[in-house]
């Protein structure tokens, strides 16, 4: 039996970001029902030097999007980071949904031999499609979805790894 790299990445991130969409939703009631000051979940951080909640769910979705577009030889979409609040990140997730589900199966065939070009701030990442899955996109994209998960339930948002993992 093959593994195709839709199943690989399409149809991992998917379900990951209808979680984290949910996880969000129960932010919002948490922040809503202990009158949090807006900001307050959305600027936490787990250290000094990490990014905070917002820009994680920012990278999770740009992990999602950005690396399926690749994959399929797409130009990424681009999002501005510009979300302030739970609505506006909520939002952001759905419509990274929005547009995963228009990559077809067959854009992503073939794409474990593609070659993907990454330009980061100081060097540009290069590798075939396999090793990006495995070295780059999901790890990068499960670790902004498990940072943001761990900030929310750190600061006593009732979300547990049901939650996280979904309708498993």
């Amino acid at each position: 039996m093959s593994l195709s790299v839709h199943a690989c990445t399409s149809e991992l991130f998917i379900p990951m970001l209808q979680n984290l969409a949910q996880i969000l939703e129960k932010a919002k009631a948490h922040a809503e029902a202990k009158k949090l000051e807006p900001g307050v979940l959305e600027g936490l951080r787990l250290a000094p030097d990490m990014f905070p909640l917002k820009r994680q769910v920012q990278l999770s979705t740009d992990f999602a999007k950005n690396s399926t577009a690749r994959l399929a030889g797409l130009e990424p979409p681009k999002f501005p980071d510009e979300e302030q609040t739970l609505d506006e990140l909520i939002a952001r997730v759905h419509k990274t949904l929005d547009w995963m589900k228009t990559v077809k199966p067959s854009q992503l065939e073939g794409a474990e031999a593609r070659h993907i070009v990454v330009p980061l701030r100081t060097r540009t990442l290069e590798m075939d499609g396999l090793p990006f899955i495995q070295r780059w996109a999901l790890p990068n994209f499960y670790f902004h979805v498990t940072a943001t998960y761990s900030l929310l339930r750190q600061a006593g948002v009732d979300v547990g790894k049901q939650d996280f993992l979904g309708g498993v």
